[in-house]
């Protein structure tokens, strides 16, 4: 760039684990560019989020359903932010992605070639795979000359949510919580598909081992997850119940960040909820059977990766294709166990 821009616009991904993997390139931008703002245009759920990243100025809402092409409305809000913006990243591959920058007539345009986006992107970069690994090295090489050194990991500054303890407090009143006990934190879901799910009856004993030394655990996740956390909950013996809360479907994302920074400990599947544990420094053990740590790993100091690495994983599928999701029934309950207790003995 010919000028050190004062504002700078970031096209965002759509996922709650990709957004949080995008923080690293706002910290990137904001150690080029100290007294520049950034916003960030994304869908509106994204906002709880944003709000917790100090990098960002404010989140844009992009008030599009996933999916939505309607380019009359794209090109229409880009032109109500023109002369606002003097450099943009396009994080998303898709050519929608890219209207909104170019219709705001933002001067450099920058993201990886993805559909057919010539033109509508000015600073066109050519992916190697290879060479960035792992997608949060391929936000942060956005921010870099073409042919600066592959970003390694720790070169860059990890995803770090910041809460307030005002908030916290708002969101363990509102669901009746305390800290009396110590929390371990249980995100058993996953939007992707089945074949990231760890066995409730799995998450029941681990529970189960928290509570029977003292501690309490809560059950976090989308509506969709009510029935997994249910179950779990059934599963343990009478007195442990009654030190387990299920606040899957119940809270809102941002009760959920609040909520997830309060815990001592999370264990959870490969899913936006690992990222947003991950990110607030929370000694961390993450289970993976289909997919890989390979790409999107959960960053921190504080985290275990668990998974048996059968020959037919991973398969990337959102379901078994051999029927069997051996890749994560074969998961002991005790090897959690144990990475917990590891992460305790790393902290003492």
């Amino acid at each position: 760039m010919s000028q050190t821009p004062s504002a700078i616009l970031v096209v965002g991904p759509s996922w709650v684990g990709d957004m949080v993997m995008a923080q690293p390139l706002f910290s990137e931008l904001r150690r080029q560019y100290p007294d520049c703002a950034i916003d960030v245009l994304a869908p509106a759920w994204c906002r709880p989020l944003l709000s917790r990243m100090p990098e960002v100025r404010e989140a844009l809402a992009l008030p599009f359903d996933h999916g939505d092409l309607k380019l009359g409305e794209r090109r229409a809000l880009g032109k109500s932010l023109r002369g606002q913006y003097q450099q943009s990243y396009v994080l998303p591959n898709s050519l929608k992605s890219a209207l909104v920058p170019w219709a705001a007539k933002i001067p450099v345009r920058t993201g990886w070639r993805g559909e057919m986006r010539y033109g509508l992107l000015n600073d066109v970069r050519a992916l190697d795979k290879e060479r960035y690994p792992l997608m949060v090295q391929r936000f942060v090489a956005l921010a870099l000359p073409q042919d600066a050194p592959m970003p390694l990991l720790d070169e860059i500054t990890a995803p770090h949510l910041e809460v307030d303890d005002a908030s916290r407090e708002k969101a363990m009143a509102a669901h009746g919580l305390s800290m009396a006990r110590p929390v371990l934190g249980l995100c058993p879901g996953a939007e992707f598909g089945p074949a990231k799910r760890w066995p409730e009856q799995h998450y029941a004993a681990v529970a189960q081992h928290w509570i029977d030394h003292g501690g309490q655990v809560w059950i976090f996740g989308s509506g969709k997850d009510q029935p997994v956390a249910s179950d779990i909950v059934s599963a343990l013996s009478e007195d442990a119940r009654a030190h387990a809360s299920v606040l899957a479907g119940k809270t809102s994302l941002e009760e959920a960040v609040d909520l997830l920074s309060a815990t001592n400990a999370v264990v959870s599947n490969d899913s936006g909820l690992m990222h947003i544990a991950a990110a607030l420094t929370r000694p961390l053990v993450a289970v993976y059977g289909s997919t890989s740590p390979g790409f999107t790993p959960p960053l921190g100091d504080r985290v275990a990766v668990v998974r048996l690495g059968l020959e037919c994983s991973p398969c990337f599928e959102r379901e078994c294709p051999l029927g069997h999701l051996n890749c994560l029934k074969q998961l002991p309950p005790s090897q959690v166990i144990d990475a917990l207790q590891q992460l305790e003995t790393a902290d003492a």
